[in-house]
């Protein structure tokens, strides 16, 4: 009886590939209906950027799939600007829309913070599940790519009021992060000096 030869790729990583594309795709795809309904200038710039950026990606992807990893990863180069606004201004009340109509640019902003963040998240799991080192090297800056442009996103989302960023009171903040101190660093050295390492029986 002949033997199938292995594959070239796990089936790990070739099903987490699977998905990243799958979503890279549909990212892509939304992003475009986004096009014709984005009116502030500002968030077109961010969205044409991310979408070209995002056409780019995918093709560098499949080119490392079908060449067996002879592709090079490109970083995301965001552009952010002003500094993190704290604190709730009266935030806008928020609810489904009655129709399409009525999508405006915070909708299209959300979307594509949501969009984002769930796709750093599907591809640092690809890239842990990757045994691939050069594909695990594009899913690993794919994830950090997803990353920048969330918080490219977010940050135009918070000049804009539409994300806002609610605080504790300067105490409660205080009091938990004092919590946490330095280790003792002479303390954690002579630990591991004396760690006596035993075989499991």
């Amino acid at each position: 009886m002949n033997q199938q030869p292995a594959a070239d790729y796990g089936a790990h990583e070739t099903m987490e590939m699977h998905e990243v594309l799958c979503g890279t795709i549909n990212c892509i795809n939304t992003f475009q209906l986004f096009q014709q309904h984005v009116v502030d200038p500002g968030l077109r710039q961010i969205l044409d950027r991310q979408l070209d950026f995002l056409n780019n990606e995918y093709n560098n992807m499949v080119n490392a799939l079908h060449t067996h990893g002879r592709s090079q990863a490109v970083p995301y180069r965001a552009q952010t600007g002003g500094t993190p606004k704290y604190g709730l201004r009266q935030p806008a009340p928020a609810a489904p829309n009655a129709s399409a109509q009525q999508l405006d640019d915070r909708d299209i902003a959300s979307c594509m913070l949501s969009s984002a963040k769930n796709s750093a998240t599907t591809r640092m799991h690809a890239a842990l599940e990757c045994a691939n080192p050069t594909l695990r090297s594009m899913l690993l800056q794919a994830a950090q790519n997803s990353a920048e442009m969330a918080y490219e996103t977010w940050t135009f989302m918070n000049q804009k009021g539409y994300y806002q960023v609610p605080t504790m009171m300067q105490q409660t903040t205080q009091t938990m992060i004092n919590v946490y101190q330095p280790g003792n660093e002479n303390t954690l050295q002579a630990g591991a000096a004396n760690q006596t390492w035993k075989p499991l029986q």
